[in-house]
């Protein structure tokens, strides 16, 4: 299977409303939520770094460490286009451990010349931690930065974005919550 070129895990937030690092969680048989993504991207793109504020990892990972104070996944995404000479980036929320193969190639085959960004889009919404960037976006994520806005939606809107559908909810859920972490943690043992 020919491997596609760069992701990056996004494990760079506050975890505030788990209550701990949601990153650091131990999920299945891994010892974290961070190396059960790690585990699963390394299968399907060549390159796979972390976005993180500090090294607090218990795996070998390169890292992207925010070049900004502020904890957003736009400040992630700015981190990574200042920091890597690359071109584009598929990005995944380390808090989505359902979002699998299928749902990722599909994001991956979709032709990206003419877009600034590809995500995916949920019954739930637009769902901008699972998707591929462009450095063409880099403009949009320096002007929404200088005006403190760190909305994702807004950016994307501002953006040439385009949206691949899926039909269901479930592979997109987020981990935010200790009773949505122990709902997935049933759900992976069945």
């Amino acid at each position: 299977m020919k491997k596609y070129n760069l992701a990056v895990i996004f494990a760079g937030g506050k975890s505030s409303r788990m209550g701990e690092d949601k990153a650091l969680l131990p999920f299945g048989s891994f010892s974290t939520l961070s190396s059960f993504q790690y585990d699963k991207l390394t299968h399907l793109f060549k390159n796979v770094y972390i976005s993180t504020k500090e090294d607090k990892f218990d795996f070998d990972v390169e890292l992207i460490e925010d070049i900004y104070e502020e904890s957003s996944p736009l400040v992630g995404l700015l981190s990574i286009f200042e920091t890597l000479h690359i071109e584009e980036v598929f990005v995944l929320s380390v808090d989505a451990p359902f979002v699998d193969e299928e749902i990722i190639s599909k994001i991956m085959q979709t032709d990206i010349k003419e877009y600034d960004a590809i995500v995916a889009k949920s019954p739930n919404g637009l769902e901008p931690l699972c998707g591929r960037y462009r450095k063409t976006i880099l403009p949009i994520l320096k002007q929404q930065y200088a005006k403190s806005n760190h909305k994702m939606q807004e950016l994307l809107n501002l953006a040439n974005t385009y949206k691949v559908k899926f039909d269901t909810k479930q592979p997109f859920m987020n981990l935010n919550y200790q009773t949505e972490y122990k709902k997935a943690l049933r759900f992976i043992e069945e």
